[in-house]
């Protein structure tokens, strides 16, 4: 390491943060159907659901309720159009898809291997999210 530079975590430090017009319902859901687990939900006084935590093995999205004074919303009711996606490594990307269909994900891609290296499908979530799954690891070698 060069003198001067800050040692990186070995803790990752990047957690995406979706918005839900319907977080319980959204967070049901994505249990069902991307095989998530509910950790921390933190509600208002009102019951409002405004920061959930879920883990999918070592990975950790978080979401709340969409706040539209805040630019935070959902994809839903914004033409089918997103501007990012999310990408899952995992092991069977296969075995997922087929969960997630049979729990009324909408497939965009079917499985597929890719030419670098990978196995992977993408879906939408119940409100319009983009997820893709797959064996893709960002700075490993795709062959091990």
């Amino acid at each position: 390491m060069a003198e001067g530079q800050t040692p990186q975590p070995s803790v990752p430090r990047l957690y995406p943060a979706l918005s839900y017009d319907e977080p319980g319902l959204a967070i049901e859901w994505l249990e069902k159907a991307f095989g998530f687990e509910a950790g921390m939900v933190s509600r208002d006084e009102e019951g409002k659901i405004v920061h959930a935590e879920l883990s999918l093995g070592d990975a950790t999205v978080m979401l709340g309720s969409a706040q539209p004074d805040r630019g935070w919303l959902s994809p839903r009711g914004q033409g089918g159009s997103v501007n990012q996606t999310l990408y899952v490594a995992l092991d069977d990307p296969d075995r997922h898809h087929d969960v997630a269909r049979a729990a009324g994900a909408e497939i965009v891609i079917d499985p597929a291997d890719t030419d670098y290296g990978s196995r992977e499908y993408t879906a939408r979530d119940l409100e319009g999210h983009v997820w893709s799954f797959g064996t893709y690891r960002p700075g490993t070698d795709a062959d091990q």
